[in-house]
């Protein structure tokens, strides 16, 4: 049952969040996005709770050229996922609130209950803003 709510899930963000991130200029597929800037890369990743009925957003920078792991891995630009950064701050609706990262989907019972949570996340991405995932990780 937990697998279909995800999917479900990911319907709704696709439909709701990712056309945002792409009119904002971010690529990749679902669940990682990156979007280049003269400085920096900006990142984005959906990770889901292995139990389901939840999932954070991840958002970090890399340099623009990439990221060199600690073992000498290189990830190009176009590779590149916030999973492969060490610092990582991960979405909230209150920033002095650290334990609440997680988007609960869990008593979704309806498309209208999924778009719901979806539309929350989709409000809290100021992506328009070049500088607000670097701002955040200050």
């Amino acid at each position: 049952m937990a697998a279909k709510e995800r999917l479900v899930m990911i319907k709704a963000l696709k439909k709701i969040v990712v056309p945002h991130l792409r009119e904002q200029g971010f690529k990749g597929s679902f669940p990682h996005f990156r979007r280049q800037n003269e400085e920096n890369i900006d990142l984005i990743t959906f990770q889901f709770n292995r139990y389901g009925g939840s999932f954070v957003v991840e958002l970090a920078i890399c340099p623009k050229d990439g990221v060199t792991m600690t073992w000498g891995e290189e990830v190009p630009a176009n590779k590149v996922t916030a999973h492969d950064v060490d610092e990582r701050y991960r979405l909230r609706e209150h920033r002095k609130d650290c334990n609440e990262t997680w988007f609960n989907y869990e008593n979704a019972k309806g498309d209208e209950d999924f778009e719901l949570v979806a539309s929350k996340v989709m409000g809290l991405l100021h992506v328009s803003d070049r500088n607000w995932i670097k701002n955040l990780l200050l």
